[in-house]
């Protein structure tokens, strides 16, 4: 199965910005890195879990959260097997757990994942 493993999450003061890293690792028989799309979430003070961006496996496209298209970015490290997300001007609500998955179809629906990391806590305060 696949393991992914969040890091990169922080203290941070309003208007900074942070990076947010996952990992992937494990294979999933049948199936190629390649069938595999990775989705970042976040869980926020009194909120369900949202979709905040989407990258295709081959890191050719991506689907940012119209929410969140101004301060978001999402891209594939050298190693393909790293997927960041970085979110700049960052304000009190945006302090939550933020999750990355891996999804066989273009979603940005929780319900569409199959596997998810830990989470990785994000902390915005002055």
């Amino acid at each position: 199965q696949l393991k992914l493993v969040e890091s990169g999450g922080d203290l941070a003061r309003p208007g900074e910005s942070l990076r947010l890293s996952c990992v992937v690792s494990g294979e999933v028989p049948g199936f190629t890195r390649e069938d595999w799309n990775i989705g970042w979430f976040r869980q926020v003070a009194g909120k369900d879990r949202e979709g905040v961006a989407l990258l295709r496996a081959d890191g050719n496209a991506e689907l940012i959260a119209e929410f969140l298209r101004d301060r978001v970015g999402i891209s594939r490290g050298n190693a393909e097997n790293t997927a960041y997300l970085e979110i700049s001007t960052l304000a009190p609500e945006d302090a939550g757990n933020y999750y990355c998955g891996a999804t066989r179809v273009w979603s940005l629906d929780k319900w569409d994942y199959e596997y998810w990391g830990q989470g990785t806590q994000v902390t915005v305060s002055s």
